[in-house]
């Protein structure tokens, strides 16, 4: 599980196992917790939110949570991705990458019209 930390009292967490992002919020009086996807078994959600707890993300006292029954737990299990944003060193490089890639293709082409014209081929 990779953790990486966010602005406010929001972390990320990445579980490769299962291919899945997990963004935790912790706001005044409830716990939010957004998954990409549904792969999580209401076991590993408690067990997930048992490891926030003792590891001080989240407080302390959900630490013995024994189901997440969202009327006594204030802990909310979202499936949703739009929290996502795509990193700008990423556009970045793919960019620069898809540039120099069609500016390869354009020269073989014109290479390949040359030596076509020029019967060379």
């Amino acid at each position: 599980m990779k953790t990486q930390i966010c602005t406010g009292r929001s972390f990320e967490f990445y579980f490769p196992d299962v291919d899945t992002l997990l963004l935790a919020e912790h706001q005044a009086d409830k716990v939010v917790i957004r998954a990409t996807k549904n792969t999580f078994s209401e076991r590993r959600k408690i067990t997930f939110i048992h490891h926030l707890a003792s590891e001080g993300f989240i407080p302390d006292y959900y630490q013995w949570l024994s189901n997440l029954d969202p009327a006594w737990s204030n802990i909310y299990w979202r499936i949703d991705y739009s929290w996502l944003r795509i990193h700008r060193a990423t556009v970045i490089k793919a960019r620069k990458f898809m540039i120099g890639f069609l500016a390869s293709a354009i020269a073989l082409w014109f290479g390949l019209m040359l030596a076509v014209f020029q019967h060379w081929i």
